[in-house]
């Protein structure tokens, strides 16, 4: 069976999300707080093979001229095959009336660059205190 694309939250494995969000380094949440993050988010995308969670992204926006794009993973056995682009490019089309910012590792910026997003010269960040030690030790800033 083929790889399924799902842009709602109804039957989803939330442990598989914070299983697979975790593996990256992209959350510590538990799976609780993961369906709560995603069921508020305004677009999602999940990626499903043989009903397993092997992809997820989300967007936040006001649905009207701003938007950001958060939680892209892709299961290792995935990458190079396209799939990382179909999330983007499906989370792009439910927001693309508005401008849309990205927040990304520093080794995947060229990725989101031939999707055409391009770097910010202004973009800042507020961390909470204890993420601020990490942030900088991963390169974010």
């Amino acid at each position: 069976m083929g790889i399924v694309i799902q842009q709602h939250c109804q039957n989803i494995n939330w442990q598989q999300v914070a299983d697979l969000l975790r593996f990256y380094g992209l959350s510590e949440l538990d799976a609780v707080t993961q369906r709560q993050v995603f069921e508020r988010s305004y677009a999602v995308v999940f990626l499903l093979e043989n009903q397993h969670v092997v992809g997820v992204g989300r967007a936040l926006s006001d649905g009207i001229c701003q938007a950001a794009i958060y939680n892209i993973a892709l299961a290792k056995h995935l990458h190079g095959k396209g799939y990382g682009k179909v999330i983007v490019e499906t989370l792009v089309a439910q927001v693309k009336q508005c401008n849309i910012i990205l927040y990304t590792h520093p080794q995947t910026v060229k990725f989101y660059q031939q999707l055409g997003f391009d770097l910010m010269k202004t973009g800042m960040a507020r961390y909470q205190p204890d993420h601020v030690i990490e942030m900088k030790n991963m390169g974010f800033i």
